[in-house]
């Protein structure tokens, strides 16, 4: 997330802001029903941003949501997998 927020700031501001804003937004959102996202790739969910070409790929169990990764979708998939 922060390699991203400063490729976006480099090229605007406004953009940057965006971005992070976006991210903490989709935090949010998916902390409040983690089951709502489609299952993904070993074993995580996936939220997509609306905005960004990039993913929240997220674990949910009874009492927590961990986040793995803020993930660029053209990226080779899976490649968070060592953070879990």
């Amino acid at each position: 997330m922060e390699a991203a927020d400063e490729w976006y700031s480099e090229r605007s501001d406004d953009a940057g802001s965006a971005f992070v804003l976006e991210v903490i937004e989709a935090f949010e959102t998916v902390c409040q029903a983690p089951q709502r996202w489609p299952e993904y790739l070993h074993g995580t969910r996936r939220y997509l941003l609306h905005h960004f070409p990039f993913s929240i790929v997220y674990l949910e169990d009874r009492d927590a949501v961990t986040f793995i990764a803020v993930s660029h979708n053209k990226r080779r998939p899976g490649y968070w997998r060592g953070r879990m």
